[in-house]
């Protein structure tokens, strides 16, 4: 997720949850039975598919309604395959919402039927042994949780198990029950908070915790997601593997790792210009949490130079924009990136264990033109983000191609795509 543009809606690489028995008297008080297990369902769903809105810029996010609770209504949550944990902005009777930007009587509010014990399952797999075994042992506390992102936005709440619709409005299929956080506790962070906040985060990593791990095992789909963001806003979010294309589609496998659960590949070299770069041997992240797309330190340097030096004796200059650290400007403020198009090159991501793979980023998926009419760099420095030193391919070079996150044979493919044309579910 994004660590400049995205407020909360950022990396969550140093996702953490921590449990506490001092916490508001309502969650302590839950009911024995909170600890239900998720509806067993018996019928595979192929897929679901959703709509999605908003853009890389101004926007900074992309979003999708999520229909929770019974009765069920609406939330506009962020789609992040860069975290597992699902959250909703709340409120509840002694934990009123702090640092929340939804009006009060569209906050998510829980009972203390629904909030989940630190014994419960779902809320094991996301601690330590020896942090449960110290607080587990007085009356079984609710499962708090706080999400620590890498700009050091976070939310604190509770995870919470409710309903959460899916399919069409008519499906006969019976809503799931699902964990997720309510969030009474935002904090944002970053000098430039995003255009739009959501109402929370649809985590779609490959955690336990994830709605695509939970709908998964409680046999709702197939453990397959992807998403096609368009350009031009909007797009749409497939889960289950009925729209995963027939044809076109290449694939890389995912990277293993003990450390962090992410979808990660590579090796990877990068070209500019169709010409090898000293960027070699990379591991690169696929992440639509994020808005732009974040290189290590000397990676990223090594982007900005040959893009600056590439620009000289081009009718554009540098110049400071509040909307991103490098931008350049013209004879007059541009429109479009089809003004400046012709002045950029390509880069391309090519993987070196599977030949002729590439995932190409043309100057369109690195840039964006600003409200003051200038053309600005949307890749950025990784390590000034607080991603150390990952690689992040972020919405921005998502574009324009439907991203596919096979968890089931444990691979990532890509094609182009039209995606303001969304398929019939």
């Amino acid at each position: 997720m994004d660590v400049k543009n995205r407020g909360f809606s950022l990396i969550a690489f140093s996702l953490f949850l921590l449990l506490s028995s001092i916490f508001p008297h309502h969650f302590s008080a839950a009911n024995k039975n909170n600890s239900i297990p998720p509806t067993s369902i018996h019928s595979l769903i192929s897929s679901l598919v959703y709509t999605i809105k908003g853009n890389v810029y101004p926007d900074g996010l992309y979003t999708v309604s999520i229909n929770i609770g019974n009765p069920p209504k609406p939330y506009e949550l962020d789609i992040d395959t860069g975290s597992d944990l699902t959250w909703v902005q709340c409120d509840g009777p002694d934990a009123p919402c702090k640092g929340c930007t939804m009006p009060k009587d569209k906050l998510y509010k829980p009972n203390g039927k629904q909030v989940v014990k630190c014994s419960d399952p779902i809320c094991v797999a996301t601690q330590s042994t020896h942090v449960l075994g110290q607080i587990c042992s007085k009356q079984s506390p609710p499962c708090v949780y706080n999400v620590q992102y890498a700009d050091h936005a976070s939310t604190l709440g509770v995870l919470v198990r409710d309903y959460m619709h899916i399919g069409s409005p008519s499906s006969s299929t019976k809503d799931p029950l699902v964990a997720f956080g309510c969030g009474y506790e935002q904090k944002f962070s970053g000098p430039t908070p995003p255009h739009s906040k959501p109402a929370g985060i649809l985590g779609l990593g490959n955690g336990k915790t994830s709605i695509l791990s939970q709908l998964t095992s409680i046999g709702f789909i197939h453990n397959v997601l992807g998403h096609c963001l368009s350009a031009e806003g909007g797009g749409y979010l497939f889960l289950g593997d009925k729209f995963v294309p027939s044809s076109g589609i290449v694939w890389t496998p995912i990277i293993q790792s003990s450390l962090e659960k992410h979808y990660n590949t590579g090796p990877v070299d990068l070209f500019f210009n169709g010409k090898p770069t000293p960027a070699k041997g990379l591991q690169i992240i696929f992440d639509s949490g994020s808005s732009y797309t974040y290189f290590s330190s000397p990676v990223y340097t090594i982007v900005a130079n040959m893009v600056n030096n590439d620009l000289k004796g081009k009718p554009l200059s540098r110049v400071k924009d509040p909307s991103l650290p490098i931008c350049w400007k013209g004879v007059k403020p541009f429109k479009s990136l089809n003004e400046v198009n012709n002045y950029f090159k390509p880069l391309t991501l090519s993987f070196t264990k599977s030949k002729n793979l590439q995932f190409q980023l043309p100057p369109v998926a690195y840039l964006i033109i600003t409200k003051y009419g200038n053309v600005c760099l949307g890749i950025l420095n990784g390590n000034e983000a607080g991603l150390g030193n990952r690689n992040v391919v972020g919405d921005i070079s998502l574009q324009d191609k439907v991203v596919v996150y096979d968890n089931e044979k444990q691979q990532i493919g890509w094609a182009s795509a039209n995606c303001k044309q969304i398929p019939r579910s």
